[in-house]
């Protein structure tokens, strides 16, 4: 069973996501595989209706939620919102995010025990700049982002861990076999230590329907998160149905 989860980004309308469904439900088999597409919050509605409606089996995402139950925070979107739209999944920490909104490692790990103590997974972001590897700082950076992103987190069971290199987001560059394997290695080992079960990692940096084969193979490689392949019914379809 693979982990298969998708983000839609600042993509895509009601109507746009309604005709995705049409096409996707066609290609799609049953398999194990978890899928969950995460999408904008005008959308998450439309997404969760699919497993009634066209029998789909999905989870219907967000990419961003904030930590508070409610209160003064203008344009902010709070857990309990989210549950009302029956989503049951959260990107948190995603490097865009990090970046372009400045959010803080701190601020990451309030997301995460909110978006689990509400009985939601948190797809927990984290990776390294290509300045970063290039100075054989991944490890230390991983590291920091996992204790500090993960501080306090006692209850791992809707917990994933998605490992995505900055510099393979959305570049067409993939990180090589071994790189993958080793990195992901080194989450799995600095995670189980914190809850002493294994914790799924997937890996995001741009994986496709082309790609995913041999991505998968990889040993501790449990999923994907999937960007610009995921907005194309025919691509994420043949992602969701892999079977080893």
């Amino acid at each position: 069973m693979k982990i298969i989860a998708g983000n839609w980004k600042m993509n895509k309308t009601k109507e746009d996501a309604k005709a995705f469904f049409e096409e996707y439900k066609a290609l799609v088999k049953q398999t194990d595989n978890k899928v969950i597409v995460c999408a904008p919050f005008t959308v998450v509605k439309t997404v969760a209706k699919q497993k009634k409606k066209n029998d789909i089996n999905v989870i219907a995402g967000a990419q961003n939620v904030h930590p508070a139950k409610n209160g003064a925070f203008t344009g902010e979107i709070s857990v309990d919102m989210l549950k009302s739209m029956d989503c049951g999944a959260v990107i948190i920490g995603h490097s865009e995010r990090r970046t372009m909104f400045l959010e803080t490692d701190e601020f990451i790990n309030e997301k995460v025990k909110a978006t689990i103590d509400a009985g939601m997974i948190a797809i927990f972001c984290i990776g390294e700049t290509l300045e970063e590897r290039e100075h054989n700082q991944t490890f230390e950076v991983l590291m920091t982002q996992i204790n500090k992103g993960l501080n306090g987190v006692t209850n791992s069971e809707n917990l994933y861990v998605a490992y995505e290199p900055v510099w393979a987001i959305g570049t067409g560059k993939v990180a090589t076999t071994e790189q993958i394997q080793e990195t992901h290695a080194f989450i799995k080992e600095l995670v189980t230590k914190q809850f002493g079960v294994d914790v799924p990692v997937l890996y995001g940096g741009s994986a496709n329907e082309q790609n995913c084969s041999e991505i998968f193979a990889i040993q501790g490689v449990d999923g994907a998160l999937i960007g610009g392949a995921s907005l194309v019914a025919s691509k994420f379809a043949a992602m969701a149905n892999y079977q080893a």
